[in-house]
């Protein structure tokens, strides 16, 4: 794409992302399930709409990572067990996506890190993943984690971690891995965590989509 128009098409997005409050599931390739967690979006959203005043559509759409359909939300949701894998059309247009002000969360449904990291380093080859202090705006945007993110379920028994990618000093990308906040989220029952236990998880939700509105 020609540098001007390229700046045509950011300024647009952009305005677009002043207009737009809703968030979408980043389909993408490689064999992941990144359908998993059926019902977490449409809690984490219904916990939004109450609580933090967004007007999110409570049935999120899906979108391919290549397509242009991503420039409509300024907030993508990425989750899955397996690999990853993002094609040269994926890696110019998330980039396009993540500079013109867009946001992604990558939340580990266990297994994304092992194949994750190569992949987003074909959109930002000069960064790599950096954990995020507790101090960050993310911890406190809504509800306060002064520890920084919680951790839902055990896997491997590690510490939660939230990892993130940068463009001009703006968080852009947000991994979570060994928390596995979208397990929260779901139905009481698909889990059968104690009620404290997702609202951590829902409260966390929040302060990304808050986090990921406004900034």
């Amino acid at each position: 794409m020609k540098r001007s128009n390229l700046a045509l098409v950011i300024m647009l997005f952009m305005f677009a992302f002043a207009k737009a409050q809703d968030l979408a599931v980043l389909k993408y390739k490689g064999g992941g399930d990144w359908y998993s967690n059926p019902t977490a979006l449409p809690n984490l959203i219904t916990f939004c709409n109450k609580n933090i005043n967004t007007k999110m559509n409570t049935t999120p759409v899906s979108v391919d990572a290549g397509s242009t359909d991503i420039f409509q939300y300024p907030l993508l949701h990425m989750t899955g067990h397996g690999n990853v894998l993002f094609t040269d059309n994926d890696v110019e247009n998330m980039r396009n996506y993540l500079i013109s002000g867009g946001f992604l969360h990558i939340d580990d449904n266990y297994g994304m890190a092992e194949y994750l990291p190569k992949e987003l380093k074909k959109i930002f080859p000069e960064q790599e993943l950096t954990e995020l202090a507790a101090t960050h705006p993310i911890f406190s945007s809504a509800y306060r984690f002064p520890k920084g993110l919680p951790k839902i379920h055990e896997h491997d028994g590690k510490r939660p971690q939230a990892l993130g990618l940068f463009y001009e000093d703006r968080l852009v990308v947000l991994f979570t891995t060994e928390s596995d906040l979208g397990d929260g989220w779901e139905d009481p029952e698909v889990h059968g965590d104690p009620e404290s236990v997702r609202e951590k998880a829902l409260q966390m939700g929040a302060n990304i989509v808050k986090y990921a509105f406004e900034n």
